[in-house]
C-alpha cells in the first residue's frame, strides 16, 4: 500500500482563501476564493475522486472570498458571508444543490461577516459564529434549512475571528483560539 502524496488533476481556475466541501456523492464542491491577481470569484468546480478530473458547475450568484460552506443533511450547500470583488463585506447566503448544480439565493445573516466560522449542528442548524466586519465580533446567528431564516444566537463572552469551531459528539460547539486584536487561547462551549 502506498503512503504518501501523489498528483493528481488541476483545479481550473487558481485560488485560495475559497472553501472545499465533501458532498454526499462522494464529489468536492470548491467555491469561490481569490485568484493571483485579487480578483473575487463567483466560479465553482467539482473534483471525481473516482478520475481524478475537475468539472466546471454553475457559477455562484455572488463573487465570494473568506466564506464559509456547510454540507447541509438534505446533501445541499450552505455559503453564507465573506468578501466580493469590491471588498465589500456580505451577509447573503446561497444554496448549491448537487442533484441540479443550481445555486439559489436564501435568507440573508443580520451581520455581514467574514473570518467566521459556520458547524452543523444535530438539530439540521447551522450555528454562524463571531468573525470581521468592521469590528471582530461575539455574536452567533443561526440558520434553519426548514424555513431559510437567520435568527441571532445567544452572543460569546469573548469576541473572535480566525478561530476554529469543532461540534463536540455531546452536541456541544467548543470554540478555541483566534484573533481580535490579540493572538486568543480562550476556549468556549456553545449548547444547542
Amino acid at each position: 500500500m502506498f503512503i504518501g502524496w501523489s498528483s493528481t488533476g488541476k483545479i481550473n481556475s487558481a485560488r485560495y482563501l475559497h472553501t472545499a466541501t465533501l458532498l454526499t456523492n462522494r464529489k468536492v464542491l470548491v467555491v469561490g476564493g481569490i485568484l493571483d491577481n485579487s480578483v473575487v470569484l463567483k466560479s465553482t468546480e467539482l473534483y471525481d475522486p473516482s478520475t481524478g478530473i475537475w468539472t466546471l458547475t454553475n457559477n455562484m450568484n455572488y463573487n465570494r472570498a473568506v466564506h464559509t460552506a456547510t454540507l447541509l443533511t438534505d446533501g445541499k450547500v450552505l455559503v453564507a458571508g465573506g468578501v466580493d470583488s469590491s471588498s465589500i463585506l456580505l451577509n447573503s447566503a446561497e444554496l448549491y444543490d448537487p442533484s441540479t448544480g443550481i445555486w439559489i439565493n436564501t435568507g440573508s445573516m443580520s451581520n455581514t461577516r467574514y473570518y467566521h466560522t459556520s458547524s452543523l449542528l444535530a438539530n439540521g442548524k447551522v450555528l454562524v459564529i463571531g468573525g470581521l466586519n468592521a469590528v471582530v465580533l461575539n455574536n452567533t446567528e443561526l440558520y434553519d434549512p426548514s424555513t431559510g431564516l437567520w435568527r441571532f444566537a445567544s452572543s460569546m463572552n469573548n469576541n473572535v475571528a480566525v478561530h476554529t469551531a469543532s461540534v463536540l459528539r455531546n452536541g456541544k460547539v467548543l470554540v478555541a483560539g483566534g484573533y481580535n486584536g490579540t493572538v486568543l487561547n480562550n476556549c468556549e462551549l456553545y449548547q444547542p
